[in-house]
């Protein structure tokens, strides 16, 4: 999500999470290496968003309100991908090395070449503008889910959504028209799948809550269940099944829904994280203004 729409949200999760928010330092968690200590990378961005990882275990990123893309490469260089993204917002790599964005200047799905060729995915759902795609998860088959939830962009020419729920969404591999799965989320935001395809979970950033269903063989999703009572902006997963969810910080349940800890990030809002370098044992997080790195025990599955 982009700064001028989080005020509220920001402040409901906040007041939701004080009584577990105790300063803990990084180290403390089992999956954190021993002594490592959070590394302030940048702090140049206006709202940095999206981390995706590729092949290599570079991180690509974005800075929405500045309409970049930037990556940071497993040398630890900091470098401006692209500019002019279409306001992407989620990252996500496909098999093929594309880089495929939430685009939400005109609420679209993007394909992203390396050579920056874009290739729109998807523009509408029955005819209707999209919400306002956020955060996206490809399966091993190459469909893509996607959250739609609406924040307001002072960028549009609209006030109010032309769909009227906030829906999760299925587009299979080469299809042009999306399916909803699941539409009984307040404000769907943060979603991840597990490496395995059976599993997916979605973040209702303004219920406080995440959930986890089970994936069915057509892509639809069943067997709903509450894995843990805090909603997240951005999530993320280990080779352990360990969950990472952000806004306060980042916070950590293992797959059982065990809240194991919290890593304390000095920025206001935590948007989103993932694994990074060349063994995927980088935590690189993404927090407003700046982008932070920590090393773990575990590595990452994305």
């Amino acid at each position: 999500m982009g700064r001028t729409r989080h005020s509220t949200l920001i402040g409901l999760f906040l007041i939701a999470t004080a009584s577990t928010a105790v300063a803990q330092q990084p180290q403390a968690l089992k999956v954190v290496a021993a002594g490592a200590e959070l590394k302030q990378v940048s702090k140049q961005f206006a709202f940095s968003e999206g981390p995706a990882v590729n092949k290599k275990g570079d991180i690509y990123f974005t800075d929405q309100p500045n309409d970049k893309i930037w990556k940071y490469d497993t040398k630890g260089k900091l470098s401006l991908f692209m500019d002019k993204t279409g306001r992407s917002n989620g990252l996500y790599f496909d098999a093929k090395g594309n880089l495929l964005s939430c685009a939400d200047e005109k609420d679209e799905l993007w394909s992203i070449s390396p050579d920056k060729k874009v290739t729109v995915l998807l523009n509408s759902f029955e005819g209707k503008r999209l919400n306002g795609p956020n955060d996206l998860w490809i399966d091993h088959k190459g469909g893509i889910y996607f959250t739609d939830p609406y924040y307001q962009r002072d960028y549009w020419d609209r006030k109010q959504p032309d769909i009227p729920g906030q829906n999760v969404y299925y587009l299979p591999e080469g299809s042009k028209q999306a399916v909803i799965v699941e539409d009984s989320i307040v404000k769907p935001n943060g979603i991840v799948g597990t490496p395995d395809g059976k599993y997916l979970y979605v973040a209702d950033l303004q219920a406080g809550k995440t959930y986890r269903y089970k994936i069915n063989s057509n892509g639809s999703l069943t067997d709903r269940e509450l894995f843990a009572p805090q909603g997240s902006d951005g999530m993320t997963l280990d080779n352990e099944g360990n969950l990472y969810i952000t806004g306060n910080g980042v916070t950590v349940y293992d797959k059982h829904g065990k809240k194991l800890g919290n890593i304390p990030v000095p920025s206001n809002w935590t948007g989103n994280v993932c694994f990074g370098g060349k063994a995927r044992k980088i935590l690189f997080i993404t927090a407003s203004e700046s982008i932070y790195t920590l090393q773990m025990k575990v590595r990452g599955v994305e």
